[in-house]
């Protein structure tokens, strides 16, 4: 009897603990928690000058786009890789078909000194996406990060998944 009653002393014993920790623990989240910083939208000049322009020039030469963005960033001397990235760029323009035009899908920003902004670029065949992020270490926006796909399509269907569903 006495083995017994150890037995579920340790068992309620345990119970107990694990429910205290688990309230303690949810306690602590609510104290801690503190509500989301409002993303405050962007609209850096600079940024929204520069992107206009890029796309003025892409709309006639993609290569010309592509050397203007990234001529705003003077760590940017690989030429060879700029050039992989224009060469691979301009292959992917003949099956796209002419450009159309472009939409904004997103702006963000993490700090006043750095911000994402996300395009669909309308061709004629198939969209695709351009992502800019750029950074202002003093007074100057420069592009600190570029990259395009066209893997859009693949997110969105991913989207409405039934599996996707938020309770």
């Amino acid at each position: 009897m006495k083995a017994l009653s150890l037995k579920h002393f340790l068992i309620a014993a345990f119970i107990l603990c694990g429910t205290f920790a688990a309230k303690a623990q949810t306690t602590a989240t609510a104290t801690t928690t503190k509500p989301a910083a409002k993303t405050t939208a962007p609209a850096a000049k600079g940024v929204v000058s520069y992107i206009e322009t890029f796309f003025k020039k892409y709309k006639t030469s993609s290569d010309s786009a592509i050397d203007y963005i990234f001529g705003t960033n003077k760590l940017f001397t690989n030429v060879s890789q700029i050039n992989l990235l224009k060469s691979k760029l301009d292959s992917l323009q003949l099956s796209l078909g002419p450009f159309i035009g472009r939409e904004l899908i997103a702006e963000k920003s993490a700090t006043n000194s750095l911000v994402i902004y996300s395009y669909i670029v309308k061709h004629e065949n198939q969209p695709i996406r351009f992502i800019f992020m750029f950074y202002k270490p003093h007074n100057d926006w420069e592009l600190y990060r570029f990259n395009y796909d066209d893997g859009m399509d693949v997110e969105m269907l991913d989207a409405v998944k039934i599996n996707n569903k938020k309770p």
